[in-house]
């Protein structure tokens, strides 16, 4: 039509002469050129407009599968410092990084309530020791006189019971002695155990308070070489990870270096965060060079399966879906069993889908393992190329001249 009106607008008076000297109508003219394109435009080469397909063909090769999660580093012991007196810090012999010896004076509390009450403790065991003197002093004079008719039996047996009372008060205080004389020895912290100090939570001059709960002054990582990390393997994931397993790992402080590491336990008490169920899987990491620190976050990719020369396909054929109105060569199943999967292959000219049952394996993300329905060299689709309608498939069609 474009073609006609170019025409009439160029062409129009020898047209009209045309038209009179043949005793034709301009219109009937125009109504045989549009019929004409309409024509030429329903002449299409042989098989355009038809879906064909992408294969790829079905090779050999090795796959690996990994479980993926993320965790963070830790010392593989890790002990609390705290304090068990209240009192003022009045020494500080350590600090972040400071490496301990057991036994080792870490800080020390102001001592001067505690020997204060060590004084007041040997003060009362003594005066207590005095009465049992007194005591069993009264308990002689009383067994001379009783035989003498000069005291009653019950003024001995008073004078015994006197006597066991005041013993039994430097038991007492003998006790609250030792008592003070330990939390006077509390003020002094020392290490637990050997280690790095990779926590210090108190500053010199400040009050700590034992009162309800034992403070934290220092943590101590007992050995830094070795570590752990404790990584949270979706439930999905679990059944697959066992004691033993080869692990991968990366931090954000070396981005382009892995380290290794060994699944040591499956812990079997679930976590849930917002309905997604975990469980802690424990890694144990050699750390010679003490370049991984405790704390870091480790994204963690444990080997839980391998396999030589298998078949594989990749996971794009799993995922494919035909088009509306693709034609098939054979009826695709309407149903499948949970070990199933279905893909597709081609006829030979590629133009009808052939179903084809298989049963998949491991999967390394990228292709899966086929160890059923499908034979190397074989193809399966994975991707749908839809023909041009003029020249051919991939090419445009010609433009209408102006």
């Amino acid at each position: 039509m474009k073609l006609f009106i170019h025409f009439y607008r160029e062409e129009i008076w020898p047209v009209k002469i045309f038209c009179k000297e043949h005793g034709l109508s301009i219109w009937w003219l125009a109504g045989l050129v549009a019929l004409t394109a309409i024509g030429l435009a329903g002449c299409k080469p042989p098989g355009a407009g038809t879906n064909r397909y992408d294969t790829m063909v079905v090779a050999r090769g090795d796959l690996v599968q990994h479980v993926t999660a993320s965790g963070t580093l830790g010392a593989v012991v890790s002990v609390d410092v705290g304090s068990q007196v209240s009192g003022k810090i009045s020494a500080l012999y350590v600090d972040f990084n400071s490496p301990v010896k057991k036994g080792q004076l870490v800080a020390e509390i102001d001592p001067t309530v505690y020997e204060a009450a060590q004084q007041q403790a040997e003060g009362q065991l003594a005066s207590a020791k005095a009465e049992v003197t007194l005591k069993r002093q009264n308990l002689e004079r009383k067994k001379i006189l009783v035989p003498l008719k000069a005291a009653s039996q019950l003024d001995l047996d008073q004078a015994t019971a006197e006597l066991a009372e005041a013993e039994a008060t430097v038991v007492i205080q003998g006790a609250a002695l030792e008592s003070a004389k330990a939390n006077l020895g509390y003020c002094k912290i020392t290490a637990p155990v050997d280690g790095v100090v990779i926590s210090r939570k108190v500053d010199l001059g400040q009050t700590v308070n034992a009162a309800m709960n034992t403070p934290v002054l220092f943590t101590v990582a007992q050995d830094i070489t070795k570590m752990n990390i404790s990584a949270a393997v979706s439930e999905a994931d679990i059944g697959q990870v066992r004691v033993g397993e080869p692990v991968d790992f990366n931090v954000d402080a070396f981005p382009d270096e892995v380290f290794h590491g060994t699944v040591m336990q499956v812990r079997k008490s679930p976590t849930t965060t917002q309905n997604v169920v975990t469980y802690e899987t424990i890694i144990s990491v050699e750390n010679p060079e003490q370049k991984l620190f405790p704390g870091m976050t480790a994204d963690v990719s444990i080997l839980v399966s391998e396999r030589k020369d298998v078949l594989k396909i990749p996971n794009t054929a799993l995922r494919y879906s035909p088009p509306d109105g693709a034609v098939y060569d054979g009826t695709p199943p309407k149903k499948l069993d949970r070990s199933q999967r279905l893909v597709y292959s081609t006829s030979t000219d590629g133009v009808k889908l052939k179903p084809v049952i298989i049963k998949p394996g491991i999967t390394d993300g990228t292709d899966t393992e086929v160890t059923e329905g499908l034979k190397a060299g074989e193809s399966v689709v994975t991707s749908t190329l839809t023909a041009a309608t003029k020249g051919g498939f991939g090419s445009p069609p010609p433009q209408a001249p102006e």
